[in-house]
């Protein structure tokens, strides 16, 4: 399975934003153990770099490449990307970047804080607590069972004894 997260997750890890900083710490470890495919892009990490220069020199900025490349698969932009985000039309070019560039990876989701700012988007957008609320790790794939074990159990013929 296929994310694309989005910046402000990545920034909830680097600068421990709370209340999100466990769940996206979750969604870094699925990346990182090969659960799911992650990804980011030059854009996330061009606004990580902005949002947090005054915080980092020339060789934390390294540091902070190096650690997100050993987690995420990173991903360049295309002159397609910058088209595609433009046609899109969206008030807020930087979300239509991020929407354009996950339709080129053919991602299965978004991981962002700010699921409205994708309700344009082909792809879907979750939360980071939305999506660890459906996957399924052992099968790769969202789970949208809303019935639950116990709710199974009580409703199987097979399971219930005469």
């Amino acid at each position: 399975m296929k994310l694309l997260i989005d910046t402000n997750v990545v920034l909830d890890v680097l600068q421990k934003r709370e209340p999100f900083y466990t769940d996206a710490c979750k969604i870094w470890t699925l990346c990182e153990s090969d659960a799911v495919d992650g990804y980011i892009s030059a854009l996330t990490f061009a606004n990580i770099v902005y949002v947090m220069r005054r915080e980092l020199n020339p060789d934390m900025i390294i540091n902070i490449l190096g650690r997100l490349a050993l987690v995420f698969n990173l991903t360049g932009l295309v002159v397609a990307d910058i088209s595609f985000a433009a046609m899109m039309k969206w008030r807020d070019f930087e979300d239509a970047m991020q929407a354009a560039t996950a339709v080129r990876l053919e991602a299965d989701y978004i991981i962002t804080r700010n699921v409205r700012d994708f309700d344009q988007s082909t792809i879907d957008a979750l939360t980071p607590t939305e999506f660890l609320e459906r996957f399924d790790g052992t099968t790769n794939t969202p789970n949208d069972d809303s019935e639950t074990e116990e709710e199974s159990a009580t409703t199987d013929p097979e399971s219930t004894s005469t």
